[in-house]
């Protein structure tokens, strides 16, 4: 019995190394972008909208989602800089 139980504790803990710490990992990293957001930073909510950054506040984000239009989210709603299209593809078109 002391055997199975070893087991059973290196399967749990082997299993928390592969699910668990990437995910930490990548709320770090999407903790500090929001700790870095900046005047003129583009970036995506977690709803799909793009736009860029008009203010930064303490919990809070200004961003302009279109010209002259303003939304006031929170900074955890900010997912992360949306991905460049590569030019050569809109070239070939």
């Amino acid at each position: 019995m002391g055997m199975s139980l070893w087991l059973m504790i290196g399967m749990v803990v082997l299993l928390w190394i592969v699910m668990m710490r990437p995910q930490r990992k990548k709320a770090k990293e999407e903790q500090k972008f929001r700790e870095g957001l900046k005047k003129g930073d583009r970036v995506v909510f977690s709803g799909g909208i793009y736009g860029k950054v008009h203010s930064v506040d303490e919990h809070t984000v200004d961003v302009e989602v279109s010209n002259g239009v303003v939304m006031t989210v929170e900074k955890a709603m900010i997912q992360a800089a949306p991905e460049e299209k590569p030019q050569q593809e809109e070239k070939k078109k």
